[in-house]
């Protein structure tokens, strides 16, 4: 029954059993990992379950910026506003508790045995290269397709535009963190702002202030969104919906594990914009609880450029790159945010294989594999310079209460919509601005 309807729907019925398989692997190569670092499963359960919430909603970085765009529409942009503000919520508890059992920030840790605030790492100076990176960073992810996240779920899911961009996104990582450096050390990249919300106006204020603007950010969403609609270019936010995502109708059937009803509820019907801001949120934290520090994901790019920099022959030996230098002393098997980011793919692989959906996509030309590969090398080095990408500088950074997070997003969002405008009809995932358009999937 389940396999007759899965290929009513074009999906493959063969796939849920390779699904299955995997996930048997995994969890057979979490128990290696916990034989080697006791830590290293709940990095890699943290990657499976943001992987597989990202693939089941269709949920982006990018897509905030190009959906609302593209098809008028503020449902993903309103659910990122959720997810931040969940995560917020939840990390000015974690952070208060922290500090109330003797805890301090980050930057004035000078020894050990003192016990860090989780999140504080990711507080830092917004300047030149805040402003730079998260520019170049926009743009970037616009051209390749997605952000750091969704290059690693596209990756996952098969995505030709990912399978390019990825490589070259690595490749960028480790120029992208010493340029940053260089630019920090600098007498310009001493200017800038830096600030720890709770350290001056307390933790009551801090999620206040940040709550207030995001709500200022939805009100100013909405209003785009009307704008768009009084122009007739709006889009409904589920018309982009493939059929085999929509919701089977239940009413005269009887609950039963083994219908195709139960099965497409749990593996192949797509989760709301809402419900992936939840499942985000939980992962985001589930990280922040279990590591004591938040969510990141390019860091580990910089390692893996290091170590094959390093088959040529190429040194860092640079200060740039202290960061790195404990996951560069072994196999980045064993590091954690290695671990997390190969989760992160094999969670979105198999969210497709349980659906019968995964397929590898390759249709673009040799003037999109430029502009892909280009977006790739624009993200690597834009994350790396402004020290996190859309998750470390942006998504973590805002929800830890960093100032600098609200520069690098300004900054995102203006690369972004440079790069929608320099490159709309010139790439096969951006398309002419043209209401015979706007029902493309744009997530």
């Amino acid at each position: 029954m389940i396999a007759q309807k899965m290929k009513s729907y074009g999906l493959n019925p063969k796939q849920p059993m390779i699904g299955i398989g995997l996930f048997v692997l995994t969890i057979i190569w979490a128990f290696y990992l916990y034989s080697q670092v006791n830590k290293l499963p709940m990095f890699l359960f943290a990657g499976l379950m943001i992987g597989y919430v990202l693939t089941r909603s269709r949920f982006g970085f990018a897509g905030g910026i190009k959906r609302v765009f593209y098809r008028g529409e503020s449902s993903l942009t309103v659910a990122l506003l959720i997810m931040f503000s969940l995560t917020a919520i939840v990390n000015v508890g974690i952070q208060w508790a922290a500090a109330s059992g003797g805890a301090i920030p980050a930057w004035l840790v000078t020894n050990d045995s003192q016990a860090i605030i989780p999140g504080t790492q990711n507080v830092r100076l917004g300047n030149i290269s805040t402003a730079l990176g998260g520019f170049l960073f926009g743009m970037g992810m616009l051209m390749a397709g997605g952000c750091a996240s969704g290059t690693l779920s596209d990756f996952g899911e098969g995505e030709g535009h990912s399978w390019v961009a990825l490589p070259f996104f690595v490749l960028a990582a480790a120029p992208g963190q010493w340029v940053g450096y260089q630019l920090d050390q600098s007498s310009i990249g001493k200017i800038g702002i830096q600030g720890w919300m709770p350290q001056y106006i307390g933790y009551g204020g801090a999620i206040f202030v940040t709550l207030l603007i995001f709500f200022g950010l939805y009100i100013v969403a909405k209003k785009y969104e009307n704008h768009k609609k009084q122009i007739g270019m709006y889009t409904d936010p589920k018309s982009d919906y493939l059929e085999y995502e929509k919701p089977v109708n239940t009413n005269d059937k009887e609950f039963s594990l083994s219908s195709w009803e139960t099965y497409h509820k749990f593996f192949v019907e797509r989760w709301s914009f809402i419900t992936g801001a939840i499942g985000i949120s939980i992962g985001a934290i589930f990280v922040l609880v279990t590591t004591g520090k938040a969510w990141g994901v390019t860091t580990p790019f910089v390692s893996l450029d290091q170590k094959f920099l390093g088959l040529f022959g190429m040194k860092f030996t640079s200060p740039a790159f202290d960061e790195t230098a404990k996951a560069m002393q072994g196999s980045l098997l064993v590091d954690g945010g290695t671990i997390r980011n190969i989760g992160l793919v094999f969670g979105a692989f198999i969210a497709f294989l349980m659906a019968g959906r995964f397929s590898f996509k390759f249709r673009f030309n040799v003037r999109d594999f430029m502009i892909y590969a280009t977006g790739g090398l624009l993200m690597g080095f834009g994350s790396r310079c402004a020290r996190g990408c859309n998750i470390g500088a942006l998504y973590s950074s805002i929800c830890n209460f960093s100032v600098h997070g609200y520069v690098f997003m300004a900054f995102l969002v203006l690369g972004g919509m440079v790069g929608i405008k320099m490159f709309e009809g010139k790439v096969n995932i951006l398309p002419r601005y043209e209401l015979s358009n706007m029902n493309m999937a744009t997530n």
